[in-house]
């Protein structure tokens, strides 16, 4: 940037200069400056921004002035007369505010006008010598907070009750604080120089107030861009525990100036287990806390956990009668599959659940537990080592999360129970006590009917979903061609309904086969027994009861998730993916988006222009040269030089990208969610904090200390 800087200047006596030297000892006026390369959303500063360059120059006035040609060079200065011209102004500032004071007093009691007091516009007024000290000493706590935020150093240290009675110790803050005064911090040091070595140098309630400010400031870089950018979409993730409180992890989605979709992480949200009351909540947070204007977000998505997935959509369809175009979307980095386990409201399926991340936690916390398991699978496989290599591949994956988790899961259970029965009965040094205690407990979840049965049926009813689910997560045109094949789905799953009879049967039978390889006894459940208290039904076979049971809800269960989260606007918006140019060669070039851009029409800037440009839009790819390539996904569409003489597919494609089903193509806009991941799993349970955690997951993002400072003071004089 100091490169183009000189050449826009026509400096060629600077070309040799390095960036440092041009940085301390050149500046260049504001009025070379375009009025929208200068960033006035602090109220306290005003900045550059990151891409400004200077364009305005007058290059012909010099040759008029004679006086102009012999231009004055600025003297280089060394860093200690940098210090003692800074030091001299701000004395001279501090002496004429004392000087000034009576008269400055008598000005202000005369600012208030006749009619009713109007206060006249501030003037900037030199700071006191306390109140220099005052901001230098906060500006050195907002440091210290922001690097434990940063290095995810939580505040507290040693726990009092690991201490013995009268023993005091600093927590991690106050240890930093030391050591920035041992290290020759003058402000703190002549602050805390007579306080007592037991004393809190910053109190709790202070630490807190302070981490909000800092929490806000980085929040408000991201949703600046958020609001520059107009258009959003709102993604949240499963519920986590923050230092023993339920937490809704949120994130948003938004195309910025550079034309790249990203997904930030911009805060936690307080559990609520009313869903009416979480979804009032979350309204407000994003509204009135956060200042974003829900009338442009164009969609919505929620990564559930087990258990709470209905609650969620409470939430979704609250904020779709609200704002109808807010669409009600699958998340891209969450399987259709694996969504859809977890919304089954059947308790067997979240059981299940629980016991297949239980089991693949074990596996990939130990690797001499995975050899283990490997040297099993090999065991078992040996007539099919081509099967047996790909088992042994997926289990050092995370293959809780693929489209065909229960179809791996019955392949590999076999494996799983014999390697679990071998860990827990080994009575040797070979494996610590937790090792085995969790494989007994693991191995007993696996060897219930119970679990088989609903493994086995949820196999096969999410494989007429699985296909259709891995196209949504692929290419462009996968998801959009998937979209075409969603009737086929319903209609498979609605005939399967109809004769679930026929189909519960042969899911049975397969559950009790796999059953009778592990050794398994074929019953009806206990609880079901207890809870007859005798008035049991001896018609009540163990086949009829899992049909009740599971088959039948599961079933009605994915054909209306399908319905509800396919939505025809939905389905619209990924119709309009034609307009991506490799969708449309695919298409021979006849296709018809205008009539499913209707529901995006008050989002384009020249609606009526619409079909003409269209037109052109499909003219212009149709003919293009032979070496041309189509561009195969929305990123490289937008990215075209060309792309603003086409404004209304320009926005149309900014809004289809925000669809949170449509994957980040960039992965390094995507990063928000694999650090907030990065932060749950490095940090204790205990330990977290969501303000920390915002420091911490936002790492890269610009902080302004001044502004922390001044809305300090402000907030809390």
């Amino acid at each position: 940037r100091c490169q183009r800087w000189v050449e826009n200047c026509r400096r060629a006596d600077l070309e040799d200069k390095t960036p440092d030297q041009l940085n301390k000892h050149y500046r260049l006026c504001a009025k070379h400056f375009e009025t929208s390369m200068i960033c006035r959303s602090s109220p306290y500063r005003t900045v550059l921004r990151d891409n400004a360059v200077p364009t305005i120059f007058d290059l012909t006035s010099h040759l008029n002035n004679p006086h102009s040609r012999h231009r004055k060079r600025i003297k280089e200065l060394s860093e200690d007369e940098i210090r003692t011209l800074k030091q001299q102004k701000i004395d001279d500032a501090f002496e004429r505010k004392q000087a000034t004071q009576e008269s400055n007093e008598n000005n202000e009691q005369n600012t208030v006008s006749e009619e009713g007091g109007e206060e006249q516009e501030e003037k900037t007024v030199p700071l006191t010598l306390e109140e220099r000290e005052n901001k230098d000493y906060l500006k050195s706590l907002f440091e210290i907070l922001i690097l434990m935020g940063k290095q995810n150093i939580p505040l507290d240290g040693h726990n009092a009750d690991e201490l013995p009675e009268g023993i005091f110790t600093s927590d991690n803050f106050q240890a930093l604080l030391e050591y920035r005064i041992n290290g020759g911090d003058e402000v703190l040091r002549k602050r805390f120089e007579m306080t007592a070595v037991n004393l809190e140098y910053c109190s709790k309630t202070q630490q807190k107030q302070m981490l909000e400010i800092c929490e806000n400031c980085i929040r408000e870089e991201t949703l600046r861009e958020v609001r520059d950018s107009h258009f959003f979409s709102i993604v949240t993730d499963e519920v986590v525990d923050i230092a023993g409180e339920e937490h809704l992890p949120v994130l948003v989605r938004f195309v910025d100036e550079s034309h790249n979709l990203r997904e930030e992480f911009i805060g936690f949200l307080p559990y609520e287990a009313d869903p009416e009351i979480l979804a009032v909540k979350f309204h407000a947070t994003i509204t009135e806390k956060w200042g974003l204007n829900m009338e442009y977000c164009r969609g919505q998505a929620y990564i559930v956990s087990s258990g709470f997935a209905s609650k969620m959509k409470v939430v979704a369809t609250r904020l779709l009668e609200k704002y109808p175009q807010a669409v009600y979307t699958l998340c891209s980095s969450c399987a259709l599959n694996v969504w859809l386990a977890k919304s089954v409201p059947v308790v067997g399926v979240s059981i299940a659940l629980g016991t297949i991340e239980e089991v693949c936690c074990l596996f990939n916390q130990s690797p001499q537990l995975l050899v283990e398991l490997d040297n099993t699978i090999s065991a078992l496989f040996q007539d099919n080592n081509e099967k047996g290599n790909e088992l042994k591949k997926i289990c050092r994956s995370q293959w809780t999360g693929r489209h065909d988790t229960f179809e791996v899961l019955v392949d590999l259970l076999q494996a799983l129970v014999l390697c679990l029965d071998a860990v827990s009965s080994d009575f040797s040094v070979r494996w610590n006590n937790f090792i085995v205690g969790r494989a007994f407990v693991l191995s007993s979840a696996l060897t219930d009917f119970d679990f088989i049965v609903t493994i086995v049926i949820m196999k096969n009813v999410l494989s007429f979903t699985r296909a259709f689910g891995k196209n949504l997560q692929g290419q462009t045109s996968d998801v959009f061609f998937a979209a075409g094949s969603l009737t086929a789905v319903l209609h498979s799953l609605n005939e399967v309904m109809e004769n679930i009879e026929v189909y519960h049967e042969f899911w049975f039978e397969e559950a009790t086969n796999l059953a009778t390889k592990l050794d398994v006894q074929i019953k009806l459940p206990g609880k079901f027994l207890r809870a007859q208290q005798g008035n049991f039904d001896p018609d009540m076979t163990s086949e009829n009861y899992y049909k009740e049971i599971l088959s039948v809800p599961t079933v009605e269960h994915i054909i209306q998730e399908l319905k509800d989260i396919f939505s025809e606007q939905h389905l619209k918006a990924l119709k309009c993916l034609s307009l991506v140019p490799s969708v449309m060669g695919q298409l021979k070039f006849n296709t018809s988006e205008e009539h499913h851009a209707d529901m995006f029409k008050n989002d384009l800037p020249n609606p009526d222009t619409l079909s003409a440009e269209l037109h052109c839009w499909r003219i212009k790819w149709k003919h293009r040269g032979k070496d041309i390539e189509l561009p195969a996904t929305i990123y490289e569409a937008l990215h075209l030089p060309d792309i603003k003489f086409f404004p209304n597919v320009y926005a149309l494609l900014k809004v289809l990208c925000l669809l949170p089903v449509m994957k980040v193509e960039n992965e390094k806009y995507g990063i928000g969610r694999k650090r907030l991941k990065a932060y749950l799993k490095n940090t204790l349970t205990g330990q977290r904090s969501s303000n920390l955690a915002l420091l911490n997951i936002n790492i890269d993002i610009k902080h302004d200390l001044d502004l922390m400072v001044d809305t300090y003071i402000k907030l809390y004089p």
